[in-house]
């Protein structure tokens, strides 16, 4: 370990500007997929319907 390294938990601004600096390597939020999800439930369901309404005619 090199002599010059600082603890950022060593005092608090060392340790504020440690935490508070943006990681790089953090992935950048993804948007929610939760209306695809829905949506394909609903093409399920009415494929479903659909099917079953040619079955019985």
């Amino acid at each position: 370990m090199p002599e010059n390294y600082t603890d950022p938990s060593g005092n608090t601004e060392a340790f504020r500007a440690f935490s508070q600096t943006p990681d790089a390597a953090a992935p950048a939020e993804s948007p929610s997929r939760l209306p695809l999800i829905i949506g394909a439930a609903v093409v399920v369901v009415v494929l479903v319907a659909l099917v079953a309404w040619l079955a019985t005619s």
